[in-house]
Parts: C-alpha cells; sequence; structure tokens
C-alpha cells in the first residue's frame, strides 16, 4: 500500500495515528512475535515472577486510592464553589494544580503503607534506585512492543465508533492535551508536562500496580492480578473510548511490574508513553 494511501486510511479511522506511528509498530510487532514464541503465547512469560512479600491486609491497598479520589473530588468542589470567575487559562492552571496538590496525600500514606507491610519496605516494594539504568532500557522494549496493541485498539475502538455512531466519531483527545495545544504560556505548558511525564505515571504505578495489582497477586496468579488491576485502572478514566487502548497499555504496565519486582520498570514506560502523547500535541 502506498504512503498516500496508508495516509488516507488513517484519516478515516479519524487521524488517530501516523506513519510515524507504523514506524514504530513495526518494530513493536518484531519484538511482540519473539516475546509469544518465547513464551508460548504468554503462558510462560512470568512463570519464575519475583514474589513481593508483605503483610498488607486487602483494605489497607485501597486507601491511597480513596484518599486521591476524595481529596481531587473536594478541591474540585471549593474551585466551584469559591472560584468561580476564573478566565479560561486560570481555570487550566487551578485544574492542573490541584492535581498536582490532591496526588500527595495519597504519594505519602501509600509509601507509609509500603514502609510497614513489605519485607525490605520500598524496595520490597520495588522501589530501588540501583536498577533505574536497567529499568529504562527494558521500558523502551516493553513500550516498543506494546504500541502495536495499543494502536489496534485505538483503530477498533474508531471503527467500532463509526458503525455504531457515524462517520462524525472521533476519539477525544486527552483534557491536559488539548490544554497544552490551545495555551501558548510556557507555565502552564510546563506544569502540564511535568503532571503527565512525571506526576501522574508515579502516583498512578503507585497505587494501582503497587498497591492493587500487589494485593491482588496476594490472592491470585500474576496474569488475574494483572487483567484485574488493568480494568480497575481502565475504569478509573473518565473517557470509555479510551479504555480498549488504555486497557492494553494497563496490561502492558502490570506485567513489566511482575516480570521485574521493579515499580520503577511500569512509572518509566508509563512516562515515555505519556511523553510520547505531549510531544505529539505539542508538534502535530
Amino acid at each position: 500500500m502506498a504512503v498516500s494511501q496508508i495516509k488516507k486510511f488513517l484519516e478515516e479511522l479519524g487521524g488517530q495515528a501516523t506513519i510515524i506511528d507504523l514506524l514504530v509498530c513495526a518494530v513493536g510487532l518484531f519484538l511482540l512475535f519473539i516475546w509469544l514464541i518465547r513464551t508460548s503465547l504468554g503462558k510462560k512469560a512470568l512463570d519464575n515472577a519475583p514474589v513481593r512479600l508483605n503483610f498488607m491486609p486487602p483494605i489497607w491497598a485501597l486507601i491511597p486510592f480513596f484518599l486521591w479520589v476524595t481529596t481531587v473530588y473536594l478541591l474540585f468542589f471549593i474551585k466551584q464553589r469559591f472560584f468561580t470567575q476564573l478566565s479560561d487559562l486560570q481555570n487550566a492552571v487551578t485544574e492542573n494544580l490541584i492535581l498536582c496538590i490532591a496526588v500527595i496525600p495519597a504519594i505519602v500514606t501509600a509509601l507509609m503503607i509500603a514502609k510497614i507491610s513489605f519485607v525490605g519496605g520500598l524496595k520490597g516494594l520495588g522501589l530501588n534506585l540501583k536498577t533505574i539504568g536497567r529499568d529504562i532500557a527494558s521500558a523502551f522494549l516493553n513500550l516498543f512492543t506494546v504500541m502495536p496493541v495499543v494502536l489496534a485498539a485505538i483503530i477498533l475502538t474508531t471503527i467500532a465508533g463509526k458503525l455504531i455512531i457515524g462517520d462524525k466519531f472521533k476519539i477525544p483527545q486527552h483534557e491536559e492535551l488539548k490544554e497544552i495545544i490551545e495555551f501558548s504560556q510556557w507555565q502552564l505548558r510546563a506544569l502540564i508536562i511535568f503532571t503527565a511525564i512525571v506526576l501522574v505515571p508515579f502516583v498512578e504505578e503507585l497505587i494501582f500496580r503497587g498497591m492493587i495489582q500487589t494485593m491482588l497477586r496476594n490472592y491470585l496468579k500474576p496474569w488475574p492480578a494483572i487483567f484485574i488491576s488493568s480494568f480497575i485502572f481502565v475504569i478509573f478514566h473518565a473517557n470509555p473510548e479510551h479504555w480498549l487502548a488504555l486497557f492494553a497499555l494497563a496490561a502492558c504496565l502490570g506485567y513489566s511490574y511482575e516480570k521485574s519486582g521493579s515499580l520503577l520498570r511500569p512509572i518509566f514506560v508509563h512516562a515515555m508513553f505519556n511523553g510520547m502523547s505531549v510531544l505529539a500535541a505539542l508538534f502535530q
């Protein structure tokens, strides 16, 4: 198929992918093929997954999550109640600051729980600075491998949306990505980039993989724990149009955590994925 035909096909699907995406996916397909062959279609991929010994009651794993959600809703309620005359720019800055502030109680609580309930404390959770180099390298491979699946999920969602809703269907862009395109002020863009690439990957992996997936792993085998935590992760995100692609990404994040025992690895995968999305928004 000629390049022009590929571009036309992508445009008909809602413009959700580019030629560069396809080149990345070509590498990813090769890596995915090798992984499927070596692990008997993934069945043996986690046979030697490291065990994260802990004495964490199930309810403890959920405390940081509910604390995070409660703090977000409380701060947004205060904003809507007392700050009603904000400009669009001020509103965007305020909402992103709320997202930054709201994660603090959840992060502190999760780290405290991990420190007292995991054998080895934070290292037992998977936060070991000595593994950073290895985790970054493996994160690149994990991200490349999952990209074809994510793109396939986006295409399937777009096709299904067009069949159900009509030709006008398009997967909505994430709110922060809309803002980074709409507003050119470097202060707001820096805040959004920090939130998307640093803060969100850390807090979401800490809660969904470090806390919830580990709690599930205490009672289940690796893959069921990964899929259930991925489902919870997906439901937490507002746009149903994103769910299928996010589930593929979340499964990769969960796998990378179980395979390595390092929480830094899914954090890096998540940060790289968000970084790619931000770059695509900035240079589209």
